[in-house]
């Protein structure tokens, strides 16, 4: 003789009630650990962008350096070019056989003298943006030290939260998608995840708590009360938009997956 199956208590919407509990434990639970990184991730990311944008900067101001320098450079080459040529022509007017040379050479050696002194000219005007960009150099390098130093920083909590909850982390992700698949309600599971993208918190199911939905302030009459404590149907707070379980069935939940949590770590 086959033996009977033992009748279950359990309707098949309190069976899906409990199940999505589970799932938004598992889900605040991750909601948590990811609250505890904070605004790290983005304060890495900013550091991390605002040191390269201080890395081209500082680049910029070395190229810039490097072309006065080899201005600078040409210039003094000039200077030396145009020197010998003033000694050359110098030496020719020793030699002039009449004003008109004279006068042809003076010229040569006067226009000699104009390029040298736009040559000095452009030789301080460069000495100039050699000073003003070492300084920059100068602030732009502690400031980028500084900087880095504040990364390493960030970045060493960072890491240190993500070491301690990473493998949790892993776990509970693991679980948060076996309770999703095992859900197997397709309308359902979607409502639930449209409802915790909307929700500040997170939190798309929430249980009565003195007489009025977790994260509303809205009272609920006792016969709805009554109704969700049956647990026959699926019931929505039509003031958060949250979906409805009695305390009874949160706190069974509750204890069940504090002990499950406890164990995936």
């Amino acid at each position: 003789m086959a033996k009977k199956t033992k009748p279950s208590n359990i309707s098949g919407v309190e069976e899906k009630l409990r199940s999505l509990y589970d799932l938004q434990i598992v889900d605040r639970r991750i909601d948590e650990i990811r609250n505890l990184r904070g605004e790290l991730p983005l304060e890495v990311q900013d550091l991390e962008d605002e040191i390269a944008g201080m890395q081209t900067r500082f680049s910029k101001v070395e190229e810039e350096m490097s072309s006065a320098k080899n201005e600078i450079k040409g210039h003094k080459q000039l200077i030396k070019e145009c020197q010998e040529k003033i000694s050359k022509y110098e030496e020719q007017q020793k030699n002039v056989r009449n004003n008109r040379e004279f006068d042809a050479i003076a010229k040569e050696t006067e226009y000699q003298e104009l390029e040298i002194q736009l040559a000095e000219k452009h030789i301080g005007e460069f000495e100039s943006v050699l000073e003003t960009r070492g300084e920059q150099m100068e602030t732009t390098k502690e400031r980028l030290q500084e900087r880095k130093s504040h990364l390493d920083f960030k970045k060493g909590e960072l890491d240190t939260i993500v070491k301690e909850t990473q493998k949790e982390e892993k776990l509970l992700i693991k679980r948060s998608g076996e309770l999703a698949t095992a859900l197997s309600d397709e309308r359902l599971l979607a409502a639930y995840t449209r409802i915790r993208s909307k929700v500040n918190n997170g939190l798309a199911v929430v249980s009565i708590e003195r007489g009025a939905s977790g994260g509303s302030y809205f009272t609920i009459p006792p016969q709805r009360q009554m109704e969700i404590a049956q647990r026959k149907k699926i019931m929505i707070d039509e003031h958060s938009g949250r979906i409805l379980v009695d305390p009874e069935l949160a706190q069974q939940e509750e204890d069940k997956m504090i002990k499950e949590i406890a164990s995936l770590s």
